[in-house]
């Protein structure tokens, strides 16, 4: 007898999901096949050939000051990739933000995220 909850799939965020080198960045900013703009946000996407996409972010403190909205955005970011990570191809996402979030609800953020997770999917 198979046990159900083993059966289902974890929704977690792996080390093998993540941009982790310097290498692995310079390789999306050099040569993206893809820039998707909103607003506040920007992100690389170039093609991987592992099974899987992963994201990595470059939030500077210029554009975003105070650690906790730092660490705000990259959880955001993080929670959108891991729902929808099954629906993207093997892709490298790295997102940017081009402009200050100061005073940009979580709501708003959360949508242009996921827009931008929208386009990548439907390409």
């Amino acid at each position: 007898m198979s046990n159900p909850i083993l059966a289902t799939e974890t929704f977690c965020f792996t080390k093998e999901q993540r941009l982790l080198t310097p290498a692995a960045f310079r390789e999306v900013f050099d040569a993206p096949e893809r820039k998707l703009h909103q607003s506040h946000l920007m992100a690389f996407v170039r093609s991987n050939t592992l099974e899987q996409p992963r994201v990595g972010m470059a939030i500077t403190k210029r554009k975003v000051p105070t650690a906790v909205s730092r660490n705000l955005v990259k959880r955001l970011i993080r929670e959108s990739f891991r729902k929808q990570a099954d629906n993207l191809e093997n892709k490298d996402i790295v997102f940017i933000v081009k402009k200050s979030i100061k005073g940009l609800e979580n709501k708003e953020l959360i949508k242009e995220i996921n827009n931008i997770f929208k386009k990548i999917e439907k390409k």
